[in-house]
Protein backbone atom coordinates (compact mmCIF):
# COMPACT_ATOMS: atom_id res chain seq x y z
CA UNK A 1 0.00 0.00 0.00
CA UNK A 2 1.12 3.40 -0.52
CA UNK A 3 2.72 6.02 1.63
CA UNK A 4 0.67 9.16 2.01
CA UNK A 5 1.00 12.57 3.18
CA UNK A 6 -2.64 14.26 3.42
CA UNK A 7 -2.48 17.63 4.58
CA UNK A 8 -5.50 19.86 6.15
CA UNK A 9 -6.28 16.11 7.99
CA UNK A 10 -8.45 17.39 10.97
CA UNK A 11 -11.75 18.14 9.60
CA UNK A 12 -14.07 18.26 6.23
CA UNK A 13 -12.81 16.66 3.26
CA UNK A 14 -9.11 15.80 4.84
CA UNK A 15 -10.42 13.97 7.67
CA UNK A 16 -13.16 11.83 5.47
CA UNK A 17 -10.23 11.53 2.99
CA UNK A 18 -8.34 9.84 6.17
CA UNK A 19 -11.02 7.40 6.69
CA UNK A 20 -11.62 6.34 3.25
CA UNK A 21 -7.33 5.46 2.97
CA UNK A 22 -6.91 4.34 6.29
CA UNK A 23 -9.97 1.25 5.26
CA UNK A 24 -8.17 0.98 2.45
CA UNK A 25 -4.76 -0.01 3.88
CA UNK A 26 -2.34 2.82 3.12
CA UNK A 27 0.10 4.36 5.42
CA UNK A 28 -0.83 8.21 6.16
CA UNK A 29 1.23 10.75 7.46
CA UNK A 30 -1.55 12.99 8.78
CA UNK A 31 -0.70 16.83 9.09
CA UNK A 32 -2.83 20.15 10.47
CA UNK A 33 -2.57 22.77 12.75
CA UNK A 34 -4.05 20.55 15.70
CA UNK A 35 -2.89 17.21 16.69
CA UNK A 36 -5.52 16.25 19.01
CA UNK A 37 -7.82 15.14 15.92
CA UNK A 38 -4.97 13.43 14.05
CA UNK A 39 -4.45 11.10 17.52
CA UNK A 40 -8.02 9.55 17.04
CA UNK A 41 -6.56 8.02 13.95
CA UNK A 42 -3.45 7.13 15.37
CA UNK A 43 -5.56 5.60 18.43
CA UNK A 44 -7.21 3.44 16.01
CA UNK A 45 -5.02 2.20 13.32
CA UNK A 46 -1.65 2.17 14.99
CA UNK A 47 1.92 2.33 13.03
CA UNK A 48 -0.62 3.06 9.66
CA UNK A 49 -0.43 6.70 10.81
CA UNK A 50 1.80 9.01 11.51
CA UNK A 51 0.79 12.66 13.60
CA UNK A 52 2.62 15.19 12.33
CA UNK A 53 1.26 18.33 13.15
CA UNK A 54 1.92 22.01 11.97
CA UNK A 55 2.05 25.26 10.47
CA UNK A 56 2.01 24.88 6.73
CA UNK A 57 2.98 28.50 6.38
CA UNK A 58 6.16 27.80 8.12
CA UNK A 59 8.92 26.72 6.30
CA UNK A 60 10.63 25.47 9.45
CA UNK A 61 7.62 23.19 10.59
CA UNK A 62 7.08 21.74 6.88
CA UNK A 63 10.70 21.13 7.11
CA UNK A 64 10.60 19.40 10.01
CA UNK A 65 7.28 17.13 8.68
CA UNK A 66 9.07 16.22 5.86
CA UNK A 67 12.76 15.52 8.10
CA UNK A 68 9.88 12.58 10.08
CA UNK A 69 8.53 11.36 7.09
CA UNK A 70 11.65 10.39 5.77
CA UNK A 71 13.00 8.77 8.57
CA UNK A 72 10.28 6.61 8.74
CA UNK A 73 9.52 5.20 5.67
CA UNK A 74 12.45 6.75 3.37
CA UNK A 75 10.21 8.25 0.58
CA UNK A 76 6.55 9.17 -0.41
CA UNK A 77 4.23 7.63 -3.12
CA UNK A 78 1.66 10.27 -2.90
CA UNK A 79 0.77 13.63 -1.73
CA UNK A 80 -2.36 15.09 -0.92
CA UNK A 81 -1.70 19.00 -0.20
CA UNK A 82 -5.71 19.34 1.01
CA UNK A 83 -5.28 22.13 3.50
CA UNK A 84 -6.67 25.46 2.86
CA UNK A 85 -8.85 28.31 4.27
CA UNK A 86 -11.36 30.64 2.91
CA UNK A 87 -12.56 34.82 3.59
CA UNK A 88 -14.42 36.72 1.88
CA UNK A 89 -13.88 40.43 0.94
CA UNK A 90 -16.47 42.44 1.96
CA UNK A 91 -17.78 45.59 -0.07
CA UNK A 92 -16.49 48.92 0.68
CA UNK A 93 -13.84 47.28 2.60
CA UNK A 94 -10.78 46.08 1.07
CA UNK A 95 -8.47 44.53 3.45
CA UNK A 96 -4.56 43.53 2.05
CA UNK A 97 -4.33 41.62 5.35
CA UNK A 98 -7.18 39.24 4.86
CA UNK A 99 -5.81 38.53 0.89
CA UNK A 100 -2.29 37.89 2.96
CA UNK A 101 -3.60 36.01 5.02
CA UNK A 102 -5.56 33.51 2.62
CA UNK A 103 -3.11 33.29 0.03
CA UNK A 104 -0.37 32.72 2.94
CA UNK A 105 -2.28 29.94 3.44
CA UNK A 106 -3.70 27.79 0.07
CA UNK A 107 -0.78 29.24 -1.98
CA UNK A 108 2.50 29.83 -0.27
CA UNK A 109 1.76 26.80 2.34
CA UNK A 110 1.19 24.83 -0.32
CA UNK A 111 4.75 26.26 -2.29
CA UNK A 112 6.48 25.17 0.93
CA UNK A 113 4.64 21.43 1.01
CA UNK A 114 5.60 21.04 -2.57
CA UNK A 115 9.30 22.22 -1.86
CA UNK A 116 9.59 20.05 1.11
CA UNK A 117 7.98 17.00 -0.51
CA UNK A 118 9.14 16.31 -4.36
CA UNK A 119 12.60 14.79 -2.94
CA UNK A 120 10.53 12.22 -1.21
CA UNK A 121 8.13 11.92 -4.06
CA UNK A 122 11.00 11.28 -6.32
CA UNK A 123 12.20 8.17 -4.57
CA UNK A 124 8.47 6.94 -4.15
CA UNK A 125 6.89 4.08 -6.08
CA UNK A 126 4.62 5.48 -8.88
CA UNK A 127 4.53 8.55 -7.38
CA UNK A 128 1.77 10.70 -7.73
CA UNK A 129 1.12 14.53 -6.27
CA UNK A 130 -2.73 15.51 -5.61
CA UNK A 131 -3.75 19.37 -5.07
CA UNK A 132 -7.08 20.54 -3.98
CA UNK A 133 -8.34 23.37 -6.28
CA UNK A 134 -11.78 24.58 -6.02
CA UNK A 135 -14.52 25.24 -8.83
CA UNK A 136 -14.56 28.70 -7.73
CA UNK A 137 -11.42 29.59 -10.41
CA UNK A 138 -13.66 29.27 -13.92
CA UNK A 139 -16.04 32.17 -12.42
CA UNK A 140 -15.47 35.08 -10.39
CA UNK A 141 -18.36 35.54 -7.31
CA UNK A 142 -18.85 38.78 -4.90
CA UNK A 143 -16.35 39.09 -2.47
CA UNK A 144 -14.68 35.80 -3.57
CA UNK A 145 -11.76 38.05 -4.51
CA UNK A 146 -8.78 36.40 -1.95
CA UNK A 147 -10.32 33.07 -1.98
CA UNK A 148 -10.42 32.43 -5.70
CA UNK A 149 -7.50 34.53 -6.53
CA UNK A 150 -5.34 32.40 -4.31
CA UNK A 151 -7.18 28.97 -5.77
CA UNK A 152 -6.73 30.68 -9.45
CA UNK A 153 -3.05 30.80 -8.53
CA UNK A 154 -2.81 27.64 -7.61
CA UNK A 155 -4.30 25.98 -10.57
CA UNK A 156 -1.98 27.81 -12.83
CA UNK A 157 1.31 26.93 -10.74
CA UNK A 158 -0.25 22.71 -10.73
CA UNK A 159 -0.88 23.10 -14.04
CA UNK A 160 2.41 24.36 -14.58
CA UNK A 161 4.34 21.63 -12.61
CA UNK A 162 2.61 19.29 -14.35
CA UNK A 163 4.69 19.64 -17.65
CA UNK A 164 7.57 20.16 -15.28
CA UNK A 165 7.14 16.73 -13.53
CA UNK A 166 5.92 14.53 -16.44
CA UNK A 167 9.68 13.96 -17.46
CA UNK A 168 10.05 12.50 -14.09
CA UNK A 169 7.33 9.89 -13.93
CA UNK A 170 5.52 12.10 -11.68
CA UNK A 171 1.65 12.37 -12.18
CA UNK A 172 -0.11 15.13 -11.09
CA UNK A 173 -4.13 15.42 -10.08
CA UNK A 174 -6.21 19.08 -9.63
CA UNK A 175 -9.24 18.32 -7.42
CA UNK A 176 -12.19 21.15 -8.09
CA UNK A 177 -14.80 20.62 -5.65
CA UNK A 178 -18.30 22.37 -5.67
CA UNK A 179 -19.61 23.24 -2.92
CA UNK A 180 -18.50 20.88 0.37
CA UNK A 181 -20.39 20.73 3.77
CA UNK A 182 -17.71 21.29 5.81
CA UNK A 183 -17.00 23.62 9.14
CA UNK A 184 -15.53 26.39 6.70
CA UNK A 185 -18.11 26.50 4.70
CA UNK A 186 -20.72 25.96 7.27
CA UNK A 187 -19.78 29.73 8.14
CA UNK A 188 -21.02 30.91 4.48
CA UNK A 189 -24.18 33.42 4.37
CA UNK A 190 -25.02 32.69 0.77
CA UNK A 191 -26.77 29.57 -0.98
CA UNK A 192 -24.63 26.75 -1.61
CA UNK A 193 -26.32 25.36 -4.84
CA UNK A 194 -25.42 21.02 -5.06
CA UNK A 195 -23.73 20.55 -1.97
CA UNK A 196 -22.36 17.64 -1.32
CA UNK A 197 -21.09 15.84 1.94
CA UNK A 198 -17.86 15.76 2.95
CA UNK A 199 -17.77 12.11 2.80
CA UNK A 200 -19.60 11.87 -0.49
CA UNK A 201 -16.75 14.22 -1.60
CA UNK A 202 -13.98 12.12 -0.32
CA UNK A 203 -15.39 8.95 -1.69
CA UNK A 204 -15.65 10.24 -5.00
CA UNK A 205 -12.21 11.79 -4.36
CA UNK A 206 -10.75 8.49 -4.07
CA UNK A 207 -12.47 5.96 -6.57
CA UNK A 208 -11.24 8.18 -9.00
CA UNK A 209 -7.55 9.03 -7.72
CA UNK A 210 -6.15 5.47 -8.88
CA UNK A 211 -6.93 6.28 -12.62
CA UNK A 212 -4.68 9.84 -12.14
CA UNK A 213 -6.77 11.63 -14.20
CA UNK A 214 -5.48 15.53 -14.82
CA UNK A 215 -8.22 16.57 -13.13
CA UNK A 216 -11.25 15.22 -9.96
CA UNK A 217 -14.02 17.62 -10.80
CA UNK A 218 -17.60 17.61 -8.59
CA UNK A 219 -20.85 17.55 -8.70
CA UNK A 220 -20.67 17.64 -12.52
CA UNK A 221 -23.66 19.80 -13.53
CA UNK A 222 -22.38 22.33 -11.09
CA UNK A 223 -18.99 22.08 -12.44
CA UNK A 224 -20.36 22.44 -15.64
CA UNK A 225 -22.78 25.76 -15.51
CA UNK A 226 -19.72 27.14 -14.22
CA UNK A 227 -17.59 27.08 -17.17
CA UNK A 228 -20.36 28.03 -19.15
CA UNK A 229 -20.94 30.51 -17.34
CA UNK A 230 -17.30 31.41 -17.16
CA UNK A 231 -17.20 31.79 -20.89
CA UNK A 232 -20.18 34.66 -21.45
CA UNK A 233 -18.47 37.78 -22.40
CA UNK A 234 -17.34 39.94 -19.65
CA UNK A 235 -20.24 42.75 -19.43
CA UNK A 236 -23.04 39.16 -18.79
CA UNK A 237 -20.50 38.26 -16.46
CA UNK A 238 -20.35 41.69 -14.64
CA UNK A 239 -24.37 41.86 -14.70
CA UNK A 240 -24.53 38.07 -13.22
CA UNK A 241 -22.08 38.96 -10.37
CA UNK A 242 -24.09 42.08 -9.78
CA UNK A 243 -27.44 40.02 -9.23
CA UNK A 244 -25.22 37.49 -7.55
CA UNK A 245 -24.40 40.21 -5.03
CA UNK A 246 -28.05 41.15 -4.68
CA UNK A 247 -29.06 37.90 -3.77
CA UNK A 248 -26.76 37.10 -1.26
CA UNK A 249 -27.45 40.63 0.39
CA UNK A 250 -31.27 39.55 0.41
CA UNK A 251 -30.40 35.81 1.79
Amino acid sequence: MSRVWLTGASSGIGAELAAVLLEQGHRLALSARQATPLRVWAERYGDQVLVLPGDLTDPGQVAAIIERIDVEWGALDQVILNAGTCEYLEPGHFDTRLVERVLNINLLGTCHCLEAALPLLRRGRNPHLVAVCSAVTWLALPRAGAYGASKAALRYLVESLRIDLAAEGIDVTLVSPGFVDTPLTRRNDFPMPMRWSAQRAARHITRRLPARPLEIAFPWLFIAVMRLLGRLPARWRLALGRRLSRDAGEA
